[in-house]
C-alpha cells in the first residue's frame, strides 16, 4: 500500500535566503497520527505547506497517496490533504456556519443536492449540528475551532493536518476538540507545541528543527527523553509523566513521580 504523505530529499528556500528545509524524507501510512514537534522556526509551517502545494519544494517531491504533488494536481490534492489553521478565522467567513462548511466542497464540485448531507455529517462528527445556522462570529473559540474542521471534513480529505489545534483553548475546550480527534479515522498530522496533546493523540513523534529530521519514533520515546527534547527547546509541563500515559494509557488519571495524581487527558 502506498503511504499516504511521502517527502522525498525536499528542501525550501525563502526569498531571504532562510533555508526552511533540508532534505526531509518521510513517510506516513494510512491512518497514521503523528505529531510534528520543534521549537519555533524549524520549518514544520513549511513542511505541512508543501503537502497541498501551498509551497513548491525547491527539491525533491511530495506525493500524496502516489500522486505527485505539481501544478497538474493541485486540484486533486487540495481536496485529499485539508488543513486546519491555528486561527480559525483564517477558514470561517461566510455568514453561517452550514454555509462555510458547504464551501469547500461546493468548490470541489459537490453537486447542490448532495451538499446538505456534506454538511450534516460533518457538523455532526464535530459536535456542532445545532449551531447550524448561527453566524461564526456568535460562537465561542472553542466552538469556532470545531467548524473549521468541519469545514475541512466535508471535503472528505485522506490527510488531515492540524497547525497548533489546541493554541488559546480553554481546558474544556480543550478536552472537547481533543475528543472529536480521537474519534477520526483518516491519516492525522499535528503542527503542536503541546506535547501532553501530541501523546494524547499520537503513536509517532518527529522533531524537526533547522529544517531537518533529527528525530523519529514513537511517542512516548520521544517525549521520555528529556535530554533529547532539551536540545531542541521542548519540554514537557511541570508535573506530567510521558510514562505514565504508556502505563496506564491515555484518557486516565496517573500518579507522577511523587505521588501526585496528574489528569494525563
Amino acid at each position: 500500500m502506498k503511504p499516504a504523505v511521502r517527502l522525498r530529499d525536499v528542501s525550501y528556500n525563502y526569498p531571504d535566503g532562510t533555508h526552511a528545509l533540508e532534505s526531509v524524507d518521510l513517510d506516513f501510512a494510512m491512518g497514521e497520527r503523528v505529531a510534528i514537534l520543534g521549537p519555533n522556526g524549524a520549518g514544520k509551517t513549511t513542511l505541512i505547506l508543501t503537502l497541498n502545494g501551498v509551497l513548491t519544494p525547491a527539491a525533491g517531491s511530495v506525493e500524496i497517496s502516489g500522486i505527485l504533488v505539481d501544478r497538474s494536481t493541485l486540484h486533486d490534492v487540495r481536496r485529499r490533504v485539508g488543513i486546519v489553521f491555528q486561527d480559525p478565522d483564517d477558514q470561517l467567513f461566510m455568514p453561517t456556519v452550514s454555509q462555510d462548511v458547504a464551501f469547500g466542497p461546493a468548490n470541489f464540485g459537490v453537486p447542490p443536492e448532495a451538499l446538505p448531507s456534506r454538511v450534516n455529517a460533518a457538523l455532526s462528527a464535530v459536535g456542532m449540528s445545532d449551531h447550524a445556522d448561527r453566524s461564526p462570529g456568535h460562537l465561542s473559540g472553542g466552538q469556532r475551532r470545531r467548524v473549521a474542521l468541519a469545514t475541512v471534513l466535508a471535503c472528505a480529505p485522506e490527510v488531515l493536518v492540524f497547525d497548533e489545534p489546541s493554541a488559546n483553548l480553554d481546558p474544556v475546550a480543550r478536552r472537547e476538540l481533543a475528543e472529536v480527534l480521537a474519534q477520526l479515522e483518516t491519516t492525522m498530522l499535528l503542527v503542536t507545541h503541546d506535547l501532553p496533546y501530541a501523546a494524547q493523540l499520537c503513536d509517532r513523534a518527529v522533531i524537526l528543527d533547522a529544517g531537518r529530521i533529527v528525530a523519529d519514533g514513537a511517542i512516548q520515546e520521544i517525549l521520555g527523553d528529556e535530554e533529547l527534547l532539551a536540545s531542541h527547546r521542548l519540554e514537557m509541563p511541570w508535573g506530567f509523566s510521558a510514562q505514565a500515559m504508556d502505563h496506564f494509557g491515555r484518557n486516565q488519571i496517573a500518579e507522577d513521580d511523587e505521588g501526585r495524581r496528574v489528569d494525563v487527558r
